[in-house]
Protein backbone atom coordinates (compact mmCIF):
# COMPACT_ATOMS: atom_id res chain seq x y z
CA UNK A 1 0.00 0.00 0.00
CA UNK A 2 2.91 2.36 0.69
CA UNK A 3 5.56 2.99 -1.91
CA UNK A 4 9.22 2.91 -0.95
CA UNK A 5 9.26 6.67 -1.49
CA UNK A 6 6.52 7.15 1.10
CA UNK A 7 8.28 4.84 3.55
CA UNK A 8 11.54 6.76 3.11
CA UNK A 9 9.75 10.09 3.49
CA UNK A 10 8.05 8.99 6.71
CA UNK A 11 11.36 7.75 8.15
CA UNK A 12 13.07 11.03 7.18
CA UNK A 13 10.30 13.14 8.71
CA UNK A 14 10.43 11.11 11.93
CA UNK A 15 14.20 11.51 11.98
CA UNK A 16 13.67 15.26 11.74
CA UNK A 17 10.96 15.18 14.41
CA UNK A 18 13.34 13.45 16.80
CA UNK A 19 16.53 15.35 15.97
CA UNK A 20 15.80 18.80 14.55
CA UNK A 21 14.43 22.11 15.75
CA UNK A 22 14.30 25.66 14.44
CA UNK A 23 17.73 26.13 16.05
CA UNK A 24 19.10 22.77 14.88
CA UNK A 25 18.60 22.31 11.16
CA UNK A 26 19.76 19.05 9.61
CA UNK A 27 21.39 18.62 6.22
CA UNK A 28 20.41 15.91 3.76
CA UNK A 29 23.67 14.02 4.29
CA UNK A 30 22.93 13.73 8.02
CA UNK A 31 19.49 12.27 7.27
CA UNK A 32 20.36 9.94 4.37
CA UNK A 33 22.93 7.82 6.17
CA UNK A 34 20.93 6.85 9.30
CA UNK A 35 17.79 6.01 7.31
CA UNK A 36 19.83 4.23 4.62
CA UNK A 37 18.54 6.15 1.59
CA UNK A 38 20.69 7.73 -1.13
CA UNK A 39 21.21 11.48 -0.60
CA UNK A 40 19.85 12.58 -3.97
CA UNK A 41 16.73 10.49 -3.50
CA UNK A 42 15.93 11.73 -0.01
CA UNK A 43 16.78 15.32 -1.03
CA UNK A 44 14.06 15.23 -3.69
CA UNK A 45 11.51 13.80 -1.25
CA UNK A 46 12.38 16.40 1.39
CA UNK A 47 12.10 19.21 -1.16
CA UNK A 48 8.63 17.99 -2.12
CA UNK A 49 7.59 17.87 1.54
CA UNK A 50 9.04 21.32 2.18
CA UNK A 51 7.23 22.78 -0.82
CA UNK A 52 3.94 21.54 0.70
CA UNK A 53 4.81 22.80 4.22
CA UNK A 54 4.96 19.34 5.75
CA UNK A 55 8.52 20.15 6.85
CA UNK A 56 10.52 23.39 6.90
CA UNK A 57 13.83 24.24 5.32
CA UNK A 58 16.33 27.05 5.14
CA UNK A 59 18.96 27.52 2.45
CA UNK A 60 22.49 28.63 3.05
CA UNK A 61 25.49 27.76 5.21
CA UNK A 62 23.39 27.44 8.37
CA UNK A 63 20.48 25.89 6.53
CA UNK A 64 18.92 22.49 6.43
CA UNK A 65 15.65 20.78 7.16
CA UNK A 66 13.70 20.95 10.41
CA UNK A 67 10.23 20.71 11.87
CA UNK A 68 8.27 23.45 13.57
CA UNK A 69 5.50 22.69 16.05
CA UNK A 70 3.07 23.41 13.24
CA UNK A 71 4.83 20.91 10.96
CA UNK A 72 4.60 18.24 13.68
CA UNK A 73 0.81 18.52 13.61
CA UNK A 74 0.66 17.23 10.03
CA UNK A 75 -0.82 13.79 9.63
CA UNK A 76 1.11 10.82 8.33
CA UNK A 77 -1.45 10.65 5.53
CA UNK A 78 -0.39 14.15 4.41
CA UNK A 79 3.17 12.87 3.90
CA UNK A 80 1.93 9.94 1.81
CA UNK A 81 -0.36 12.13 -0.31
CA UNK A 82 2.47 14.58 -1.07
CA UNK A 83 4.80 11.77 -2.13
CA UNK A 84 2.41 9.36 -3.88
CA UNK A 85 -0.79 11.30 -4.43
CA UNK A 86 -4.11 10.04 -3.15
CA UNK A 87 -5.00 8.06 -6.26
CA UNK A 88 -2.56 5.28 -5.36
CA UNK A 89 -4.09 4.94 -1.89
CA UNK A 90 -7.46 4.16 -3.40
CA UNK A 91 -6.18 2.01 -6.24
CA UNK A 92 -7.25 -1.56 -6.74
CA UNK A 93 -5.14 -4.04 -4.78
CA UNK A 94 -4.82 -6.13 -7.95
CA UNK A 95 -4.00 -3.03 -10.02
CA UNK A 96 -7.08 -3.45 -12.20
CA UNK A 97 -8.01 -0.14 -13.85
CA UNK A 98 -11.73 -0.82 -13.99
CA UNK A 99 -12.17 -2.02 -10.40
CA UNK A 100 -14.75 0.03 -8.44
CA UNK A 101 -17.80 -0.33 -6.21
CA UNK A 102 -20.07 -1.41 -9.07
CA UNK A 103 -17.43 -3.53 -10.82
CA UNK A 104 -15.33 -5.03 -7.97
CA UNK A 105 -12.27 -7.21 -8.37
CA UNK A 106 -12.14 -10.48 -6.37
CA UNK A 107 -10.34 -8.74 -3.45
CA UNK A 108 -12.33 -5.49 -3.49
CA UNK A 109 -15.04 -6.25 -0.95
CA UNK A 110 -12.68 -8.12 1.33
CA UNK A 111 -10.03 -5.37 1.49
CA UNK A 112 -11.92 -2.12 0.92
CA UNK A 113 -13.08 -1.69 4.53
CA UNK A 114 -9.61 -2.53 5.87
CA UNK A 115 -8.01 0.00 3.55
CA UNK A 116 -10.50 2.69 4.60
CA UNK A 117 -9.76 1.98 8.26
CA UNK A 118 -6.00 2.23 7.68
CA UNK A 119 -6.42 5.52 5.79
CA UNK A 120 -8.57 6.88 8.61
CA UNK A 121 -5.88 5.99 11.16
CA UNK A 122 -3.13 7.54 9.03
CA UNK A 123 -5.22 10.70 8.71
CA UNK A 124 -5.59 11.04 12.48
CA UNK A 125 -2.03 10.08 13.45
CA UNK A 126 0.34 13.05 13.48
CA UNK A 127 4.09 13.29 13.13
CA UNK A 128 4.13 14.43 16.76
CA UNK A 129 2.22 11.28 17.82
CA UNK A 130 4.70 8.92 16.17
CA UNK A 131 7.75 10.83 17.42
CA UNK A 132 6.38 10.74 20.97
CA UNK A 133 5.80 6.99 20.68
CA UNK A 134 9.48 6.55 19.76
CA UNK A 135 10.68 8.90 22.53
CA UNK A 136 8.63 7.01 25.13
CA UNK A 137 9.96 3.66 23.93
CA UNK A 138 6.53 2.43 22.84
CA UNK A 139 7.87 1.96 19.31
CA UNK A 140 11.30 2.07 17.74
CA UNK A 141 12.98 3.57 14.76
CA UNK A 142 16.53 2.34 14.12
CA UNK A 143 18.12 5.70 13.51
Amino acid sequence: MLSNSSKYAIKAVLFLALNSSEENKIRVKEIAEPINVPQAYIAKLLQDLSRENIISSLRGPKGGFYLTNENKNNSILNIIVVIDGDKKLKACMLSLDKCNETNPCPLHDMLNNSRDEILKKLKHKTIKDLALSVKLGKSFLPL
